[in-house]
C-alpha cells in the first residue's frame, strides 16, 4: 500500500522517480504525485490515477529539472483519491514537503490543537496535518529538521514510512519507519529512497533497511546517521547486498506480469527446495528447523497466522501437518487473531505465513506472540524483510519478485516450505517408512516438471473462458487438500474479474448454496483420484441434475467424472497431499483470461494492494 520513492544526487531525479513509482504500482493505489527540488524552489505535480497521468501532467505543467526530488503513489485512506489528496504534500509555510505510507491515528486531536494555533489545511489527509506538526515543532522548538521529525513522531500514534525535506536545506532528505516498509539505497555521492529496493537496483546493489521506530538522515557527501525515535540511541546501519536484479522485476516478453508470474511456478518452485531437499539421499535440510528442531517436536500445537492468499497457504499446510507429522494446526487470520485474547504459550509454535513480510496485521500477532513466550517461525518471499527480522527463525521462499497484485507463484512456493516443514518433522517422529519417506520426497522433486505439463492446458482454459466470462457468480468446490485450493480459486477470481465467486468444502454445498446452482452458474470442482473421490462424485451428479454448468480439475485418465462435466482440465496425477501444487495452476490461468476477456486491469486490480501494510 502506497509507494515511496526518493532521490538525493547527481542525477537528474525525474526519470529515477517516475520510473521508481511504475515499478511500485504493484503495491496498489488511487493517485500519484511528485516534487522536484532544483536548489531554488520546488516543482509540485499530483493526479488521481496512474503513474502515466502524472508523467503527461508533470511533462505539461512542471519544470523536471532537480537533483532532489519525491514520488508517491496514494491508496487513500483519510480522504476520497484526488489531486489534493495525493502526496507530496506542503507544510503551511511551503518550507517543508513530506510522502507518507501508513496512518497516522490520532491525526484528528493534533489537527484540531494545530488549527486553534493557526494552521489551515487544504487536505483531508493525515499527512498534511504531521508535515504541520513537524513545522511546528521545528519552529517552536528551533531544532533542525532531523530532530523536530524525532520529537512531532513520539507525539503520533498509527504507522509510518515518511520522507521529509526542508527547502533551506537542498542536500539532506528526513526518513523514519515504523510499521511500513522503507529501504536506502546507497550510490556514489547518491542516495534513493523506496518502498523497496526495486526502484533503484540498476543503480546500486547497496541498501540499508529501516527498522520499526528507526529515523535516518541521508545527506550528501555524508554517511547514513541512524537513530532510535524513542531514546535518541544510535543504530549502526546494516548495509545489505542485493540478491534481485533489472530482468526478475520486468515482463520479459509477457503481456502482463500475473502471466509470468503463473509461468514462472516450475522455477519458482524448484528454486524453493533447491539445496534443501535431497531427494536421492531421503534428507530435507532446512537450518531453521535443524537448529529449532525440538521446539516443533515438542509443541502443544502449531498456529499458523496469515492473510489473503497466505492464509489459504495456511490452510493447506493444515491438513499436511495434521496428516503427515500428527501435530494439532490451527490456522487464524492475522487480522482477527491479533485483536482478541487468544490462548498463547511458551509450549507453542506460531507460523507466520507472508509473501512480502511486511503484512501489518501478520506482523501484530508476531509481536504479540512473542510477548507471551510462543516461538515464532517466519515464511515470507523479500529476504530482509520485517516479519524476517522479527521472527526467531524462518525460511524463505525464493519466488523471485511477485508484481502482480494477485498472489499465484507466492502460493505454490509458501506450500513447497510448509510441505518441506511437513515432511521433516514426520520423518523425526518416525510417523512413516523411509520408503514412503522417500516416495513422497521424490514426488516433490517431481512437480516441477509436472506444473509446466499443467501450463500446457492454456489454450483449453482459454477458450473455457471465453465461455463463462459474462457470469455474474461462480461457486468453487474442493474436499481435503483442495478445499482451501477451491477458496483461493475464488479469490483469484474476484480479485482480478470482479466476478463474485465463493469456495465451499464439496460436502457443505447442501448446506446453503445448492440454492443458486442453475443454468447459469458455472461451478468449479476440484475432483482428483485421491481422498473422497466417490463423495466428489455425488456432489457432481447433484449439480448436474439441477442444470449447473460444470468445469472439473481431474488428474490424467479420469473417466467417471469426465462423463459429468461440461469442460474437464487435466493435471499429470500425484499424491493427494501434493496435488494443491497442480490444481491451482488452472484456476489461475481461468481467471487470468476471465479478466483479461472482460478487460480488467490483470496487475492492478481495482482498490487492491500488493502488500496491506496498514490496518
Amino acid at each position: 500500500m502506497c509507494g515511496i520513492v526518493g532521490y538525493i544526487g547527481h542525477r537528474d531525479a525525474y526519470p529515477i522517480i517516475i520510473k521508481g513509482l511504475q515499478r511500485l504500482e504493484y503495491r496498489g493505489y488511487d493517485s500519484a504525485g511528485i516534487v522536484l527540488f532544483d536548489g531554488e524552489d520546488t516543482q509540485l505535480s499530483k493526479t488521481k490515477g496512474k503513474v502515466e497521468d502524472l508523467k503527461d501532467k508533470s511533462k505539461a505543467t512542471i519544470s523536471t529539472k532537480g537533483k532532489l526530488g519525491l514520488g508517491h503513489t496514494r491508496w487513500a485512506t483519510h480522504g476520497v483519491p484526488n489531486g489534493v489528496n495525493s502526496h507530496p504534500h506542503y507544510s503551511n509555510s511551503g518550507n517543508l514537503v513530506i510522502i507518507h505510507n501508513g496512518i497516522i491515528e490520532n491525526y484528528e486531536s493534533i489537527k484540531k490543537a494545530l488549527v486553534e494555533r493557526g494552521y489551515t489545511f487544504e487536505s483531508d489527509t493525515d499527512t498534511e496535518v504531521l508535515i504541520n506538526l513537524i513545522e511546528e515543532v521545528k519552529e517552536k522548538e528551533g531544532v533542525k529538521l532531523g530532530k523536530a521529525v524525532q520529537i512531532a513522531l513520539n507525539q503520533v500514534i498509527g504507522a509510518y514510512a515518511i520522507a521529509v525535506f526542508d527547502k533551506s536545506k537542498p542536500d539532506e532528505i528526513v526518513v523514519a519507519k515504523l510499521g511500513s516498509p522503507l529501504a536506502i539505497g546507497i550510490g556514489e555521492n547518491e542516495y534513493f529512497i523506496a518502498s523497496d529496493a526495486s526502484p533503484f537496483i540498476e543503480f546500486t546493489n547497496n541498501a540499508v533497511y529501516l527498522e520499526d521506530e528507526e529515523m535516518a538522515i541521508v545527506r550528501l557527501g555524508k554517511e547514513i546517521k541512524l537513530r532510535k525515535i524513542k531514546d535518541d540511541a544510535i543504530a549502526y546501519p546494516n548495509i545489505q547486498e542485493l540478491q534481485l536484479n533489472i530482468e526478475e522485476i520486468e515482463k520479459g516478453g509477457y503481456d502482463h506480469f500475473m502471466l509470468k508470474e503463473i509461468y514462472e511456478q516450475p522455477r519458482a518452485i524448484l528454486d524453493t527446495y533447491r539445496g534443501r531437499l535431497l531427494a536421492n539421499q531421503g534428507i530435507i535440510r532446512m537450518a531453521g528447523i535443524d537448529q529449532n528442531l525440538e521446539k516443533f517436536l515438542n509443541a502443544n500445537r502449531i498456529i499458523i497466522v496469515a492473510c489473503g492468499t497466505s492464509w489459504h497457504a495456511g490452510l493447506v499446510a493444515e491438513y499436511i501437518f495434521e496428516d503427515l507429522a500428527r501435530i494439532p494446526v490451527e490456522v487464524e487470520y492475522a487480522s482477527e487473531f491479533r485483536y482478541r485474547n487468544p490462548v498463547i504459550t511458551e509450549n507453542d509454535v506460531l507460523i507466520a505465513i507472508s509473501q512480502s513480510g511486511e503484512t501489518a496485521d501478520t506482523l501484530a500477532a508476531i509481536k504479540m506472540a512473542k510477548e507471551r513466550g510462543a516461538f515464532v517461525f517466519g515464511v515470507c518471499n523479500v529476504v530482509g524483510s520485517s516479519i524476517a527480522r522479527e521472527t526467531h527463525a524462518g525460511a524463505y521462499t525464493h519466488a523471485g519478485p511477485e508484481i502482480g497484485v494477485a498472489s499465484t507463484k507466492a502460493f505454490t512456493t509458501q506450500i513447497t516450505v510448509l510441505t518441506l516443514i511437513a515432511l521433516k518433522l514426520a520423518k523425526e517422529k518416525g510417523e512413516f517408512t523411509d520408503s514412503k519417506f522417500h516416495e513422497l520426497l521424490t514426488q516433490l522433486e517431481g512437480i516441477p516438471a509436472k506444473v509446466e505439463k499443467t501450463l500446457q492446458s492454456n489454450v483449453l482454459i482459454e477458450q473455457i473462458a471465453d465461455v463463462y466470462k459474462d457470469s455474474t457468480n461462480c461457486l468453487y468446490l474442493g474436499r481435503g487438500y483442495n478445499f482451501p485450493v477451491a477458496l483461493e480459486g475464488a479469490l483469484k477470481l474476484k480479485e482480478i474479474s470482479y466476478i463474485h465467486a465463493e469456495g465451499y468444502p464439496a460436502a457443505e454445498m447442501k448446506h446453503g448454496p445448492i440454492a443458486l446452482i442453475d443454468d447459469q452458474m458455472p461451478v468449479i470442482v476440484i475432483a482428483t483420484r485421491k481422498g473422497h473421490y466417490e463423495k466428489v462424485v455425488s456432489n457432481i451428479q447433484e449439480i448436474k441434475s439441477r442444470h449447473g454448468k460444470i468445469i472439473a480439475v481431474v488428474f490424467e485418465g479420469d473417466e467417471t467424472v469426465t462423463q459429468l462435466a461440461d469442460h474437464i482440465i487435466e493435471v499429470p496425477e500425484t499424491s493427494e497431499t501434493l496435488s494443491p501444487l497442480l490444481t491451482t495452476i488452472p484456476l489461475q490461468l481461468l481467471s487470468y483470461h476471465i479478466a483479461l476477456m472482460r478487460g480488467c486491469n490483470v496487475d492492478q486490480p481495482r482498490n487492491l494492494a500488493k502488500s496491506v501494510t496498514v490496518e
